[in-house]
């Protein structure tokens, strides 16, 4: 007998087996598992059972924590409508930057990626991707990548003064907002 042979007779001889297990082959309670109960008065018992078991269990639970398996695989927040991203950061990186052409924006996942521009009263073309990874109002929130053209990364300063502006600018949008 080949391997081949083998395996299919075990895979067979499993779903025999898991067919008598349940009761599948055979007739009245001859599998592994009982049926249920067999009169009337049986069945409304061990409904009557069930039921007291499952109120005695949720008297123990708190009314908070109730819920089932499947609720941990469910969205609490369709990811299509909600925006973890800040509002502030993401105007101000629009408006500082606004001599850049935006080539892309998400603000589901907060990138802002720009074509190559040339800054007012500037002879240099810079291209920046800006990354705002929480929604909350703070520095580090903010990840900005200037690119000069055909110079590589700008230095430190340019970039550290290019991200005062923008978290500036997000600090007086918000005073902005907070005065309605």
């Amino acid at each position: 007998m080949t391997i081949r042979g083998m395996v299919r007779n075990a895979m067979v001889g499993g779903c025999l087996l898991s067919l008598a297990a349940c009761g599948g082959i055979g007739s009245g309670d001859s599998g592994w598992f009982r049926r249920g109960p067999t009169t009337d008065q049986e069945t409304l018992d061990a409904r009557a059972a069930a039921d007291q078991q499952r109120a005695d269990l949720a008297a123990l639970e708190p009314e908070s924590n109730r819920g089932n398996i499947w609720d941990l695989f469910g969205q609490q927040d369709d990811p299509n409508v909600t925006v973890r991203v800040n509002k502030y950061l993401w105007q101000a990186s629009l408006e500082v930057l606004n001599f850049l052409p935006v080539e892309s924006v998400d603000p589901f996942s907060g990138v802002i990626v720009t074509g190559y521009g040339t800054p007012p009263g500037g002879g240099r073309a810079y291209r920046a991707t800006i990354y705002v990874q929480d929604p909350a109002l703070d520095a580090r929130s903010l990840k900005l990548a200037l690119v000069a053209r055909g110079g590589g990364p700008v230095s430190a300063e340019v970039s550290r003064a290019v991200e005062d502006a923008i978290l500036t600018r997000a600090r007086q949008l918000r005073i902005r907002d907070l005065d309605l």
